[in-house]
């Protein structure tokens, strides 16, 4: 694992743009500067060896994850997860359905030294996809054409939808985000989500989750044309869901009506997942040592609330530091994991975003910051695995 310098296409903005890849804030460098949120001007380099033992690492996680939904369902451990009570059954009843599941992505830290360790699992809501599949892939066929990828994104989530055609309720497939994204990321995410399922046979309708209907009288969810919803991708976090009237009505829908990703992914993107996974599997070398709601024996840690997101209300105790985020999340609970800081390349810190397609690995995406967690001053770089 390397990180190699490399000199940017010359119109990479215009070709980045019309592939899509329209949002993101500016990141910084290791001076605190502005740099561009999709940066070419540098980017990592694998061996075929270390890619082979990532790809394994992650299905192994996988897998892992999958069983630790079945022992929370099992020992009915609901609570921990800061959820509403409400909710608990309905999560237990997704799972025992086998409600199907598309795509999640686990960030790691690697630094081909020792084996990738799991810091969190973004497993309802995952983004950086375009990122992932689609632009980095054209920057290597135009730059380096002869090296390779670890890059399948594309292909086997147009495979995954259709082993789905059968276990949906409809061949018509809803996408839906919040408008109230004002990046459009998430908007760009669901569209590109949309067309692998129409690459696949669906038919797909877009709207946004402020306008999906629900007819009163026939007890079900509409689109704008008072057509039915019988399947629905979203983009939109099971926790805020569940979060208000709507959300009930969405669970009472299951499942008739058909949410991807499913409820019981509920689970497996709250970060108490995290210490759930280190009681069933403690020393496990791709797990950090994590507890639930108090640091135990950790003297150095990092404090993830359950249901935070892009790295807001976490609080990091180290040798000699202390330093906080902002943000609205933690009363729900938080969870301690041993501090593991991210290795260093030129002054900048790489998180492995690395994405699972049903239950094979996928593919990898790499976010970098100068700071200890990886938050929305993140760039996106590119990868490659020289073929020489």
């Amino acid at each position: 694992m390397r990180r190699v310098r490399s000199t940017p296409r010359q119109d990479w903005k215009r070709i980045i743009e019309g592939q899509g890849l329209v949002y993101g804030a500016p990141g910084r460098d290791a001076s605190g500067q502005p740099r561009p949120y999709w940066d070419e001007s540098v980017h990592y380099e694998f061996d075929m060896p270390e890619i082979l033992a990532l790809e394994a690492d992650v299905e192994l996680l996988h897998s892992m994850c999958l069983n630790a939904v079945e022992h929370v369902v099992l020992t009915e451990r609901f609570r921990d997860f800061g959820l509403p009570e409400w909710s608990w059954e309905p999560i237990a009843e997704s799972w025992r359905r086998g409600d199907p599941h598309v795509y999640g992505r686990f960030d790691l830290r690697y630094d081909a030294r020792r084996p990738a360790k799991l810091l969190e699992y973004n497993a309802d809501t995952p983004t950086s996809l375009l990122e992932a599949a689609i632009v980095q892939w054209h920057w290597l066929t135009a730059q380096y054409p002869d090296d390779d990828q670890w890059n399948s994104l594309h292909e086997k989530l147009v495979e995954r939808w259709g082993e789905l055609r059968d276990q949906l309720p409809s061949p018509q497939l809803h996408f839906t985000w919040s408008s109230a994204d004002a990046t459009g990321e998430d908007n760009v995410t669901t569209a590109y989500m949309q067309e692998t399922a129409a690459e696949a046979g669906f038919d797909t309708i877009a709207l946004p989750i402020e306008e999906v209907g629900f007819d009163t009288e026939l007890e079900r969810f509409v689109d704008l044309a008072e057509a039915p919803i019988e399947s629905v991708f979203k983009l939109y976090p099971w926790e805020w869901v569940l979060d208000d009237d709507f959300g009930k009505r969405v669970v009472q829908s299951l499942p008739q009506t058909m949410w991807v990703e499913p409820l019981w992914k509920t689970l497996l993107s709250n970060k108490a997942i995290l210490a759930i996974l280190w009681e069933m599997y403690p020393g496990h070398p791709n797990l950090l040592p994590a507890y639930l709601d108090q640091p135990n024996e950790l003297t150095e840690y990092i404090r993830k609330p359950k249901l935070g997101r892009e790295g807001a209300n976490m609080t990091i105790v180290g040798a000699g530091l202390e330093t906080a985020t902002g943000g609205v999340y933690g009363a729900e609970g938080f969870v301690y994991q041993l501090l593991d800081p991210l290795p260093e390349f030129d002054d900048m810190r790489p998180v492995l975003g690395a994405w699972i397609v049903g239950d094979a690995s996928a593919g990898l995406g790499i976010r970098e910051t100068a700071g200890l967690i990886t938050d929305d001053g993140a760039a996106f770089v590119p990868h490659r695995i020289p073929t020489e």
